[in-house]
């Protein structure tokens, strides 16, 4: 295999950032793309829910497997350690390694001494956030065995980090998605996640939409947003306030949903039981993800946003204590940006994006104007 330089490398990922391609085959191959200009002994590139910076899939190459999901989510959300997605992305972003984060030694991280170390004997990992326009999308981990990330390997990385952000945003978003002939899950599932990560019990819902997710049977293992989940809510329940984590992904159907996880109290002070529901994503779950993806500016979003929900140009001025002109300028820019002429070639981009693959699947409307569960 020919080496690529890093300058073609970010031509290469930038070209597949606007080829269309669904996430994950976007991530397979830009990964494959970077490891010819910067090798590394494996990698884990992830999708996280734009509000809440939770990892909602991931793709993995080299020698990581799915086997051990629940223990990174364990260290990834439940238990302090010297950095994670979640805490890199509230601070701006960026790239943090394993090495400068604990000054040359490693045991200094849990996650290290407990998984990373035992399990597969890396002596660093890299990480850096993938975002553009202020929105964060996905994050991306890659690993050496026997020596460390260089300066010049960071710096590199940074560098492509949007182009990534770009090819996943347009993957999980603004790209169509193909209908794959399932039916729509019929109402919510509800689900009681125990001590040890399996599942205790669950309504007649849940095995549906968990097949949904990827996970064909209630023994099996859970998908790793719904593993994150349940760490993240263990660990808010020791903070008194704290809000319940929750997740927006989309599903193997292209459905948008929202998962929510909650801690039960615990009687005999051990690891408490969390409940983990699964539903439909209602329109305003999803609409500032529509607007979000097109790289819009705060005030494009909140035109955009009362277009989608059907509020005329001078209800929107009212609203926005904007003039009228102003309203239609920034109209005509987000026009541009998405690549539609009108306000009715905007509201059936996202018809196409968002709305069909329900209708496609025979699912009637409800009188909130949402689909209604079968």
């Amino acid at each position: 295999m020919v080496a690529l330089s890093p300058e073609r490398v970010r031509r290469q990922i930038d070209a597949l950032a606007v080829a269309g391609l669904d996430w994950e085959t976007f991530g397979r191959t830009a990964v494959e793309t970077l490891h010819r200009a910067m090798p590394f002994a494996a990698s884990c590139f992830a999708s996280v829910d734009p509000a809440t910076h939770i990892v909602t899939a991931n793709v993995k190459s080299g020698g990581l497997d799915d086997d051990h999901d629940v223990e990174w989510s364990f260290h990834e959300y439940e238990v302090e350690d010297l950095y994670d997605f979640r805490s890199l992305s509230c601070g701006g972003g960026g790239v943090v390694t394993l090495q400068s984060s604990t000054g040359g030694d490693p045991g200094r991280s849990r996650r290290w001494a407990e998984l990373f170390s035992p399990v597969w004997d890396f002596s660093d990992e890299l990480r850096v956030t993938l975002s553009v326009d202020g929105v964060t999308w996905g994050g991306l981990a890659l690993f050496h065995e026997g020596r460390a990330f260089t300066a010049a390997e960071q710096a590199f990385v940074a560098s492509i980090s949007e182009g990534l952000a770009r090819g996943v945003r347009s993957g999980l978003v603004a790209a169509a998605v193909a209908d794959d002939g399932r039916p729509a899950a019929s109402g919510p599932a509800v689900l009681v996640v125990d001590g040890r990560g399996e599942v205790a019990s669950a309504n007649l819902g849940a095995a549906e939409r968990l097949a949904d997710l990827g996970c064909v049977d209630l023994g099996d293992q859970l998908p790793q947003v719904v593993t994150g989940l349940v760490a993240a809510a263990r660990r808010m329940s020791a903070t008194p306030g704290a809000a319940n984590p929750r997740a927006r992904l989309r599903t193997g159907a292209g459905r948008w949903v929202v998962a929510h996880a909650s801690p039960l109290v615990s009687r005999d002070g051990g690891a408490p039981d969390v409940v983990v529901t699964i539903d439909d994503a209602r329109p305003p779950e999803i609409i500032p993800l529509v607007v979000a993806s097109y790289g819009l500016t705060d005030r494009e979003r909140d035109v955009v946003a009362r277009v989608l929900q059907g509020v005329d140009t001078a209800d929107i001025a009212r609203a926005l204590h904007l003039s009228a002109y102003t309203v239609q300028d920034h109209l005509k820019k987000v026009f541009g940006k998405i690549g539609v002429r009108s306000r009715r070639e905007l509201i059936a981009q996202v018809f196409t994006d968002h709305y069909l693959p329900q209708m496609a699947n025979g699912v009637g409307l409800a009188p909130s104007g949402w689909f209604a569960a079968s």
